[in-house]
């Protein structure tokens, strides 16, 4: 499928808002502490490589990295500010160059284009990164193909009612797109089935933001680096008029005259494990069985 964000933007906002992420980015440490509860379903086993995409400034690779003092961590993102910000650089030459210490490894790279070899990842974390992704299909098959066999995967997203308030004001505004068009958990848990992952658990819950005005909210977004990335989107400034609009349609929708902007966040988190070598996974229509070369057994004369 065509890819509606346009990835060059995603980066940008990012890495722009690489200094302003930690004050504005409560509710995705919130949802990084649920995340990383879920750690305890491993019991005693201890991970030898940890990955985690979408990393931001690196709270959870850090609290890995306490869990598991001997376990290697690698911190993924699209945004290099983002990796720069997490930790001084403490390598020598190129690695100077990426932010690379030695107790978290740092990599530079899009979540849809992974990497990392197959089979080499023992616990796939991800927060809030999978809403920018285009096919999260494609993804997830991703993660499947870096994940071992009974690896665990640990993603959360932005659901479909995600700021429903924000897309109806800036629809009375003008025809043109504001808000991503997040996805239902359905679809989330189709997602994780078509690629095959195991006993996968889906939770939803809705969290409330209030803010005293749209422009409170925009500034918001903007900290966070959650900006309008899609490819239609307009290439202009919201002019006054359009801004003045939505903002006057967002008010009519405050509970009460002296009560704040409501702000709806539908996250998404999940659980599943990745399948043994063998198990299907459906592309186009058909399923398809794949084993690791090294599992076919050659037979000598």
């Amino acid at each position: 499928m065509n890819d509606p964000f346009d990835r060059r933007h995603v980066r940008h906002a990012f890495g722009r808002a690489a200094r302003s992420y930690a004050d504005a980015s409560a509710l995705q440490r919130e949802v990084e502490g649920w995340l990383l509860e879920s750690l305890m379903y491993l019991d005693d086993r201890v991970p030898e490589t940890v990955l985690d995409v979408g990393s931001g400034l690196g709270g959870a690779a850090r609290a890995m990295r306490e869990r598991w003092p001997k376990a290697r961590i690698v911190a993924l993102d699209a945004a290099l500010p983002m990796l720069r910000a997490q930790a001084p650089a403490r390598g020598r030459g190129l690695l100077a160059g990426l932010g690379l210490g030695r107790d978290v490894d740092r990599v530079c790279a899009d979540a849809a284009a992974l990497p990392l070899a197959d089979n080499s990842v023992d616990v796939l974390f991800s927060n809030l990164c999978l809403q920018w992704t285009g096919d999260l299909a494609a993804v997830f098959a991703g993660f499947r193909r870096v994940l071992r066999p009974g690896g665990l995967l640990l993603v959360s997203t932005f659901g479909h009612d995600t700021l429903h308030e924000l897309r109806h004001a800036f629809a009375q505004a003008d025809d043109e797109p504001h808000v991503s068009p997040f996805v239902t958990i359905a679809q989330f848990g189709d997602a994780l089935m078509q690629a095959g992952f195991r006993n996968p658990v889906v939770d939803r819950d809705l969290l409330q933001q209030p803010h005293p005005d749209l422009a409170s909210l925009m500034r918001s977004l903007r900290n966070m680096g959650a900006t309008n990335a899609l490819q239609q989107r307009r290439r202009t400034l919201t002019g006054r008029g359009r801004f003045a609009r939505a903002a006057e349609a967002y008010d009519a929708l405050r509970p009460a005259p002296d009560a704040a902007l409501p702000s709806s966040w539908e996250i998404i988190t999940a659980m599943a494990w990745a399948p043994e070598h063998g198990a299907p996974i459906r592309e186009g229509g058909e399923e398809i069985a794949r084993f690791p070369a090294q599992g076919i057994p050659v037979r000598r004369r």
